[in-house]
């Protein structure tokens, strides 16, 4: 019998790319409830959650005694992303081999795709419904309330089990991510980590930071299926 292993797929910059919808709806959320426009153009976003981002933007505005407003970011900030993710933008779409790649891990019994995101939960299933892709996912962890992503593996690894899924250890998980910091909470949990090159981040900077396995895009399904299966067989 084949070794379990979940999958844990990063959403913007790995599975997707929403021609900047999910920027412009934090800047009109916070707009709505601060009455500041253009408050995210020095905040860094690629690999964090919506909540340190969140967090970031209060601190640097000054509005941490405002918790009534802050609480209330995330519900408008999902009101206007519907409408956003509606309009046209730079690299929209779904990225290259993705769609191939989940229907062939979809189609194995010993293979579990769960999601690993900085996205509040809402907010994932908006893009991914958009997108079509949502259905792959029975669960996962989600940026709703953690500032640090290193504290979703484990999270996501629950979710799994929740969901009807194996228990598995985080040395036969295996993250799929676009970022550095994708790579870190791999190694932060003992998970392995495949970083590709579809977001702000060339190969080489992902190597760098030491992800397992590295490709330009995920249209190569069986070199990605294979170092998966030899990544997720690891413990």
């Amino acid at each position: 019998m084949a070794l379990a292993k979940v999958i844990l797929f990063d959403v913007d910059g790995t599975l997707v790319l929403t021609g900047g919808a999910g920027l412009r709806a934090m800047g009109l959320a916070f707009e709505e409830l601060f009455g500041i426009s253009g408050a995210l153009a020095n905040v860094p976003m690629a690999g964090r959650t919506d909540s340190w981002i969140l967090t970031q933007l209060a601190e640097a505005h000054g509005l941490t005694s405002r918790p009534a407003e802050l609480a209330r970011f995330p519900e408008t900030y999902l009101k206007y992303l519907p409408e956003e993710i509606e309009k046209p933008g730079p690299r929209k779409g779904v990225m290259p081999g993705v769609r191939e790649l989940l229907d062939s891990l979809a189609s194995r019994s010993d293979v579990h795709l769960a999601l690993l995101t900085g996205n509040y939960r809402d907010g994932a299933r908006a893009k991914l419904e958009y997108f079509d892709l949502w259905r792959y996912f029975k669960g996962g962890a989600f940026g709703d309330a953690a500032l640090d992503r290193n504290a979703l593996v484990q999270e996501a690894l629950d979710a799994v089990v929740a969901c009807g899924g194996p228990q598995v250890p985080a040395a036969h998980a295996v993250i799929i991510g676009d970022t550095p910091l994708d790579v870190a909470c791999a190694a932060h949990a003992g998970a392995r980590s495949i970083a590709v090159a579809t977001g702000n981040y060339e190969p080489a900077a992902l190597r760098a930071a030491g992800a397992d396995a590295v490709f330009e895009d995920l249209s190569e399904t069986a070199e990605v299926v294979s170092e998966i299966d030899r990544l997720g067989s690891r413990g």
